[in-house]
């Protein structure tokens, strides 16, 4: 049953991670177009909360509290919250049973509209091979399901001046000068064997400076050691560690000239924002279910980064360069 579009409140849920929620901007984008009149909120977590805000497509954004476990008191505080909202419709695009649960938190009585998963909800994405889709295109399919046809790439979402590339006075305040490539050497800490050998990083940062191009390394608080190590090896490198906020990664990337990065979120939002994008895979995670998207992006994979040589990096670099997609 396709859903009308009503005017009144409506609540989208995004919880997390950022590569997710990168691969929502396009569904954000689309709801918000199907309802320009509606009062449209937000639910996530504090990180994505200054890009949700930049993109201008939410009326409200609340963050989510999170309860755990038996916190009763964190769970009812929650229920009340959502109830009070009074939404007319919720555009769940977590999908999790996190935000499922959700659904039965507003029991008893009568219930939104609620396009996901959730069991004994008005629209259902109902596709049993759902988890085979790459992560845009199922979310694009559900939407469909819910009465919403269109749904834009995520790049589109990037615009104002929040994410205008950045410009000269910007790039001198970080002790960056043009060009640049991005490097991305992180990733979640329990997820080792989905890096790219810092070592390796290291040596393609050096590379990248003999051929006239200051390698600009990204990363958290939890990734300045894996930083701070490549720039003992290679002290022309730029170390950003902690230093910058998701729009300003926008910005990076579209004044950057390439990027190079493990599968994370950051690699999402570079490549996102136009950045031509070399990202390096393990057989720890499949690109045709989650893989970077983008106007210019190359996938290496290898089933250990171990194994991913430098000179395999740097030929798949000048590979970009010499088809014309590089500045």
């Amino acid at each position: 049953m396709v859903m009308g579009a009503p005017t009144g409140k409506i609540l989208v849920i995004k919880l997390a991670a950022l590569g997710d929620f990168v691969q929502a901007l396009g569904p954000f984008a689309a709801i918000r177009a199907h309802h320009p009149k509606a009062h449209l909120v937000l639910l996530t977590t504090r990180p994505y909360q200054e890009l949700a805000q930049a993109t201008g497509l939410f009326d409200d954004i609340w963050l989510d509290s999170r309860p755990r476990g038996i916190n009763l008191a964190g769970w009812f505080k929650l229920r009340q919250r959502l109830r009070g909202g009074r939404f007319e419709r919720v555009y769940d695009l977590q999908t999790s049973d996190r935000s499922s649960f959700y659904f039965r938190l507003l029991s008893p009585g009568p219930k939104p509209d609620w396009s996901g998963i959730a069991r004994g909800c008005s629209h259902p994405h109902a596709n049993p091979a759902r988890d085979a889709l790459h992560t845009i295109d199922r979310q694009a399919e559900q939407l469909k399901m819910a009465g919403i046809e269109n749904v834009p790439k995520p790049e589109t979402t990037l615009t104002g001046a929040a994410f205008e590339p950045a410009d000269e006075a910007f790039l001198g305040q970080l002790g960056i000068t043009a060009p640049f490539a991005l490097l991305v050497p992180g990733g979640a800490a329990h997820r080792p064997e989905k890096r790219w050998p810092t070592a390796h990083f290291a040596g393609l940062a050096n590379r990248l400076l003999t051929d006239g191009i200051q390698p600009v390394l990204l990363g958290g608080e939890s990734e300045r050691q894996t930083l701070a190590d490549i720039v003992r090896a290679c002290p022309g490198a730029v170390d950003l560690a902690g230093r910058t906020g998701l729009a300003d990664l926008v910005r990076l990337a579209r004044a950057a000239r390439s990027a190079v990065g493990n599968d994370t979120g950051p690699a999402h939002l570079i490549a996102t924002a136009g950045c031509p994008s070399l990202v390096l895979y393990s057989a720890a995670s499949d690109p045709a279910l989650c893989g970077q998207r983008g106007a210019v992006v190359k996938i290496l994979r290898r089933d250990r980064l171990a194994d991913l040589g430098q000179e395999d990096v740097w030929a798949a670099l000048k590979t970009l360069a010499a088809s014309g997609m590089l500045a």
